[in-house]
Parts: C-alpha cells; sequence; structure tokens
C-alpha cells in the first residue's frame, strides 16, 4: 500500500545546532547539498520542508565536509538533553530504558518521517530502521547518528555506561575503530541489514531522572501530534499545500506542483481525477483558503493579499473575491472581525 502522508518535513532545529557543534556552518552544508540555504532559517518555517532524498542529500553533504569516521558519535554526544525537541525529550524522563526506547520509537516521525523498529526475542532487543517514502539506502552517518542516540539514552537515562550486546552494519568495513570504541561490542560489517542490539537486562535499567509529571503533560500533545502527523492525506489536500507554498510566484502550473511532489505531471493529473476534481478548481479552493486566512488578520492591507497571492492587479483580485462571496473583500472582513476577535 503506498505511503499516502505528507512527503515533506521540517528539518528538526536540533539538526542544524549539532551541525555548528562539530564546527559545521548550516549554509555550507546546505550548498554542498545543493538546497537553499534559507532551509535553516528559523523565520522562514513554512519555507523549511524537504523531502526525504533531500534530507539525505544533507547528511551526504556532512559527510563530505566532516569525513571524521566519528562524526556520527560526536553529532549526538555533543547535544543537551534538554535542547532535544519534546517528541524526544521526553524519552530521557521515562520509566526505564525499556520505556524510554518505546517512547523514542513512538515519536520519532514527529521529527523524521523513520519508523522505529524494536523487536524482543529472548534476552536481546533488536533496534531497526525504516524509511518512509523513499527506495534509497540511509547514508551511513545517519545510521550511525541514530544508533548513537539511542546508545545514549540509555546512558543518560540510567547513568551508568551502556553496551550494546552487538552491531549490525550492512557496509564494508574501513579499518577504522571510532564506532567500535564507542559502542564498545562488537560490530559486524557486511551484514544484511543495519541493527542495533541491547542486552535484554539492560532494558529494565530504571531512569531516575523519571518525570511522570512532566510526562503527563508532554505525552497527550505528542499522541494528538503523532495523529495529525501520520494520518493519511489525500492528493488534493497534498496539492493545495503544495500551492499555498508557491501561490506567491503567480499562477502556478501543474507542472511546478508536481515537482513540488515529487511526481511527473501525467501521474498528478492521473491521481488528480481519481479523486473526482481537477488542478483549476483546487487551485480555486486553496486561494479562497488561504484568502479568508489573511483577511481574517485586520493588520494585512487588502492590497497586500491581492499581491500575496499572485493576482496581477488589486482590481482582479476583488472580481475574483466578488465571484467566490459576492460582496468586496473589504466589506466581507468586516462582518467576519468582530466574530474572529
Amino acid at each position: 500500500m503506498p505511503d499516502t502522508r505528507q512527503s515533506r518535513f521540517n528539518i528538526p532545529d536540533v539538526f542544524w545546532q549539532a551541525l555548528r557543534n562539530i564546527g559545521l556552518e548550516p549554509s555550507a552544508v546546505l550548498r554542498q547539498a545543493r538546497l537553499p540555504v534559507t532551509l535553516n532559517l528559523r523565520e522562514r518555517r513554512d519555507r523549511r520542508q524537504v523531502t526525504t532524498a533531500e534530507f539525505f542529500r544533507l547528511w551526504e553533504a556532512v559527510s563530505v565536509l566532516n569525513p571524521d569516521p566519528a562524526a556520527g558519535v560526536l553529532l549526538v554526544t555533543q547535544l543537551e538533553s534538554t535542547t532535544l525537541p519534546p517528541s524526544s525529550f521526553a524519552a530521557f524522563i521515562a520509566r526505564d530504558f525499556r520505556d524510554g526506547l518505546q517512547r523514542l520509537a513512538r515519536f520519532k516521525q514527529l521529527c523524521t518521517p523513520e519508523r522505529v523498529r524494536l523487536t524482543e526475542e529472548g534476552n536481546t532487543c533488536t533496534v531497526t530502521l525504516d524509511w518512509l517514502r523513499t527506495p534509497q539506502p540511509s547514508p551511513t552517518l545517519l545510521i550511525d547518528a541514530a544508533f548513537v542516540t539511542f546508545v545514549e539514552l540509555g546512558r543518560r537515562g540510567a547513568g551508568v555506561h551502556i553496551a550494546p550486546h552487538s552491531v549490525e552494519l550492512a557496509r564494508p568495513k574501513n579499518g577504522n575503530s571510532a564506532l567500535a570504541d564507542f559502542f564498545g561490542c562488537p560490530i559486524r560489517f557486511g551484514a544484511e541489514r543495519n541493527a542495533l542490539v541491547f542486552k535484554g537486562a539492560d532494558l529494565d535499567r530504571p531512569f531516575p531522572g523519571h518525570n511522570p509529571e512532566l510526562l503527563e503533560i508532554l505525552n497527550p500533545a505528542l499522541v494528538a501530534a503523532l495523529a495529525e502527523a501520520t494520518a493519511p492525506t489525500t492528493v488534493s489536500h497534498q496539492v493545495k499545500n503544495a500551492l499555498k507554498r508557491i501561490l506567491a510566484s503567480g499562477r502556478p502550473e501543474m507542472v511546478e506542483v508536481a515537482r513540488e511532489m515529487g511526481m511527473s505531471e501525467r501521474t498528478l493529473q492521473r491521481r488528480i481525477t481519481e479523486e473526482g476534481t481537477s488542478f483549476r478548481q483546487l487551485m480555486l479552493e486553496t486561494r479562497q483558503e488561504v484568502v479568508r486566512h489573511l483577511l481574517a488578520e485586520p493588520s494585512i492591507e487588502i492590497d497586500e493579499i491581492a499581491c500575496l497571492l499572485g493576482y496581477e492587479d488589486t482590481n482582479s483580485f476583488y472580481r475574483a473575491f466578488r465571484s467566490w462571496e459576492g460582496t468586496t473583500p473589504a466589506r466581507w472582513r468586516a462582518t467576519q472581525l468582530p466574530s474572529t476577535h
């Protein structure tokens, strides 16, 4: 079954901080990855979304600019737990290592489209990763950082030096001992999969920093956010989101939206038709939604709204709006503001 969730996601702020911690400027990494240098700007959050393939390119760029075999270790170990997003921080105040791993696995997709699988068999627990919406193999540096994250969770949370039972890596052996030194366990290179294996007894280690009161506050919000993030979305919904990102550039063509969604124009046309609508109708609905949202904010001038939606002039915007609502934008705003404020 195809994955119908959003194909783009925001890069977590902690990623940029981790880069700076190892001496890399985010702008340099973005240039190396051939991505817009504005992706790391906090004030442009709505323009910071990337595809999984673009996110992989970022990690490959980090490997080029910092070829240190220990880079994955340093990216994680130099971060403070308190700087992590709530979806990750909640794992560090869990009841024990097992509870922390389960929380980290459950809420991982709030940051990136990554599925963490935990499999307990006998006296061991195996951790594996699946990246959604891409057939590409994960960059080796990304795998290193992910596995280091799980180990650091156990060590910081329990306050003891937890060593995995074993590590399996699909890549060839490179002769460097940086990973072996960190994990402190056998590493099997050239394996069929990438896997991190813990001793079952380590999962029972309690976390002295367990904070049930804070977890009770965080958990409902995380559960709600996860439900929203993983809910299936229609192609029409994805088209509208893409249109909202590029609407101000003028009158977006279907080819631009298809490129934004990572598919061909023909495929997009077919999928829109299958949902019983048209690109023109979706464009109209998107403009109407954006206009209503902007008109509800009295500080935005109507002329400015026309410009933001890509209309050639204000008169064109007025004519279109009157055809939708049967009144002028100013009168519509006047009738709505009392209820919205």
